[in-house]
C-alpha cells in the first residue's frame, strides 16, 4: 500500500502542477515549522493584497520582521523538465531537459522580479524575495551548469534558496525575533525599575 501511495504521489507531482504547488508550499511550511517561527506571529501564508495597479497579489509565505519589516517567500515548484532530465535515457534527451529546466527556473525568476512583491509592502519590506526551490538537486544541478543565474536574479531581487539555506535563513529570523524579545524585555525592566 505504501507504495502504491508512494508511486501515485509521483505520478501527481510528475504531471499535475496545482499538486506540485501544493507539495513546495507543504515542504516551505514545514521548514518554517522547524526554524521555531510561529504562524500568524512571525509569518502569514498565501497573504493576499492588492499592489497600486488594483491587481491582486498572493505570495506564498511573508515573513514578518521586528520594526513591522516584512519578507517574502515564494515557492518554485514547476520541476518538470528536472524530472525529465534525472530519467533521460540519451544525452541529447538529458541535454534538451537540462535547456527546459534552466529555462524555467529563469521565467519565474524574471515573472516573481515582476511582480515586484517588495513595492506591496511598502518602505517596510525587504528590497529582495527569496525563491524557494524545495528539490535541492534541481537548484544545485542549475546553478551547476549556468553559474550566473544567481547573479542575474539578484539583478532582479530574487534570492535562490534551497530547503538548507531557507532553513538556516529561517533560523536566523527566529534569532533576530528572540532577540527583540529580550531587548524589549530589557527596556521594561528599565523603565519598571527606573
Amino acid at each position: 500500500q505504501v507504495s502504491t501511495e508512494a508511486r501515485e504521489l509521483t505520478q501527481a507531482l510528475k504531471g499535475d502542477n496545482k499538486a506540485q504547488g501544493n507539495w513546495g508550499e507543504m515542504l516551505l511550511e514545514k521548514a518554517l515549522e522547524l526554524s521555531g517561527l510561529a504562524a500568524g506571529t512571525h509569518y502569514v501564508v498565501q497573504d493576499s493584497q492588492r499592489n497600486d495597479d488594483g491587481r491582486r497579489l498572493q505570495p506564498d509565505v511573508v515573513i514578518k520582521l521586528p520594526d513591522d519589516r516584512h519578507l517574502v517567500i515564494d515557492s518554485k515548484v514547476s520541476l518538470l523538465a528536472y524530472e525529465r532530465y534525472a530519467n533521460a535515457t540519451s544525452d541529447e534527451a538529458r541535454a534538451a531537459a537540462l535547456a527546459e529546466h534552466l529555462a524555467s527556473l529563469r521565467q519565474h525568476v524574471k515573472g516573481l522580479g515582476q511582480k515586484n512583491y517588495p513595492a506591496l509592502y511598502g518602505l517596510a519590506a525587504v528590497d529582495f524575495v527569496l525563491l524557494f526551490v524545495p528539490v535541492e538537486p534541481a537548484l544545485l544541478l542549475a546553478l551547476r551548469e549556468d553559474p550566473g543565474l544567481y547573479e542575474e536574479s539578484l539583478r532582479k531581487d530574487v534570492v535562490l534558496v534551497s530547503p538548507t539555506n531557507l532553513l538556516a535563513t529561517l533560523r536566523v529570523v527566529n534569532h533576530v525575533w528572540r532577540l527583540e524579545r529580550q531587548n524589549r524585555n530589557v527596556e521594561q525592566i528599565g523603565k519598571l525599575g527606573g
